[in-house]
């Protein structure tokens, strides 16, 4: 008994020194849930409209990077104030990678003939790969971060 009990006590200690890597792995779980299904469920909900897949992916990354800041800034890293500054590095970030995307989505639909669906599922676990990285180091980082 008192061996799961120390086990239990370490376990504690441990989530509460990395709690905001934890906060940013379960919030990223909703984002990527998030960014994973806006893209399709725009893609065939726009097919009577006849938008370009290029419209649909530019209209998704608003709305993706938008929910994403605002549940980085608010339950990963609980900033306060800053809006500006950490929304212009959030934004910059995700910019970076929209433009690559808007490269690389054309080419690996029209030159590699990948399903566009599938093509941008491959690209945006890119992002997700080396967001933590640069949220944690550049556009959260200089704030007041509360654990």
């Amino acid at each position: 008994m008192m061996r799961l009990q120390r086990f239990i006590e370490m376990g504690y200690d441990l989530a509460n020194r990395h709690q905001i890597k934890i906060r940013f792995l379960l919030t990223g779980l909703l984002n990527t849930t998030i960014g994973l299904i806006v893209y399709p469920v725009l893609y065939f909900l726009a097919a009577p409209l006849k938008l370009h897949y290029l419209t649909i992916l530019v209209i998704s990354q608003v709305l993706c990077i938008t929910f994403a800041f605002l549940t980085n800034k608010f339950l990963v890293f609980r900033t306060s104030g800053n809006y500006l500054r950490e929304s212009g590095k959030f934004v910059t970030f995700h910019l970076t990678y929209f433009l690559l995307n808007f490269a690389a989505l054309p080419a690996l639909v029209e030159l590699l003939g990948m399903n566009p669906v599938w093509a941008q599922t491959l690209f945006a676990l890119m992002v997700i790969v080396t967001s933590y990285f640069w949220h944690s180091r550049i556009t959260f980082s200089s704030s007041r971060v509360a654990k």
